[in-house]
């Protein structure tokens, strides 16, 4: 995992910059010798901003950068002149990237479009400059406001893939398998649990040179809601995917049971997750022989269901028709 170029999850301490210190003067030349106040205003401290790009799909860039800081502002001079504004951090993230505090945890925002931007952390503002002061009591004021410190704060930023189909199911599933046979990913395919640790995203070609998106998510066990296995590090890239693939080997004990299970744990970590279209894909069908197959057709779950085996090639065009009219229907 530590070799993934596959980055979700990132922790930085941000810094905006001070803003600048307004300018107590007043003004002086040849043909003015005791004039008024002419202070200039400070310019503003440099905010943190994130920026959204299609173009990325990771935020690796990120990964090593634990501290972001922007410029100060400038400060004020004479002649009413205000300081220069410091420039802005901007940060590219790609779409999907949602920002949180990190003290507390609280969700700030989400990236979503490209070229969308948000202020991560604001700059100081520049003070005021000794004109500001000016009354009529008080005719040559000697007062001008310093700039304000910018903030320093850490922030947590996570990735949600965008997909048109997620894969959901417990460890073993097949997801992997389906993934590298109806696409042209190749993740690690084993037989042992939580072979795959990030989600891996694939293009499905459809009839008429068509194409969709589909995510492996990496599996999910009772009890992930609560941090349980990989926990919730990846169920929250489901929330960004339009039709949800539930897929369960026909050699489960129970497939209506362990579909159940999947879709707790979706509602307890987000109740809108219930609300999207699904599927049952019933996987590995070509390891029990006919009679088994129709006592389990008895016993699944209401929902649009298929059988299929990605090792033997069956039941894989009958899926992507499914799933290409569930899609189609939502963009609808």
């Amino acid at each position: 995992m530590a070799d993934s170029n596959f980055v979700d999850y990132v922790k930085i301490c941000c810094r905006s910059g001070k803003g600048g210190s307004g300018a107590m003067h007043f003004l002086r030349d040849k043909h003015t010798a005791k004039g008024g106040p002419d202070g200039g205003d400070g310019g503003k401290g440099g905010s943190i901003i994130l920026r959204g790009n299609s173009n990325l799909w990771t935020l690796l860039h990120l990964k090593y950068r634990k501290h972001v800081m922007s410029a100060p502002g400038g400060n004020g001079d004479a002649g009413l002149r205000k300081g220069k504004d410091g420039p802005n951090e901007y940060l590219e993230v790609p779409l999907g990237t949602v920002a949180r505090d990190a003290e507390t945890g609280d969700f700030l925002f989400e990236v979503t479009q490209h070229g969308e931007e948000h202020v991560l952390l604001a700059g100081g503002k520049g003070g005021l400059g000794n004109f500001h002061f000016k009354t009529s009591v008080n005719q040559a004021p000697t007062h001008a406001q310093p700039g304000i410190s910018g903030k320093e704060e850490w922030k947590i930023l996570e990735l949600k893939i965008l997909a048109d189909v997620g894969l959901v199911g417990f460890p073993n599933a097949g997801k992997s398998t389906l993934l590298s046979v109806i696409t042209a990913a190749k993740p690690e395919i084993a037989d042992y649990p939580f072979t795959t640790l990030v989600p891996n995203l694939g293009i499905v070609p459809y009839r008429d040179y068509q194409s969709f998106v589909m995510a492996d998510i990496p599996g999910i066990i009772e009890g992930a809601h609560e941090g349980k296995g990989l926990g919730t590090r990846f169920l929250r890239h489901i929330e960004r995917n339009a039709t949800l693939l539930f897929m369960v080997p026909a050699t489960s004990e129970n497939i209506k049971d362990e579909y159940n299970v999947l879709l707790r744990e979706l509602k307890l970590y987000n109740k809108e997750l219930s609300a999207k279209s699904r599927i049952l894909a019933i996987t590995k069908s070509d390891l029990v022989d006919a009679e088994t197959l129709k006592e389990i057709k008895k016993k699944l779950p209401r929902i649009p269901h298929v059988f299929i085996s990605s090792a033997a090639q069956q039941g894989l065009e009958e899926l992507k028709d499914k799933l290409w009219n569930m899609i189609n229907k939502e963009v609808e």
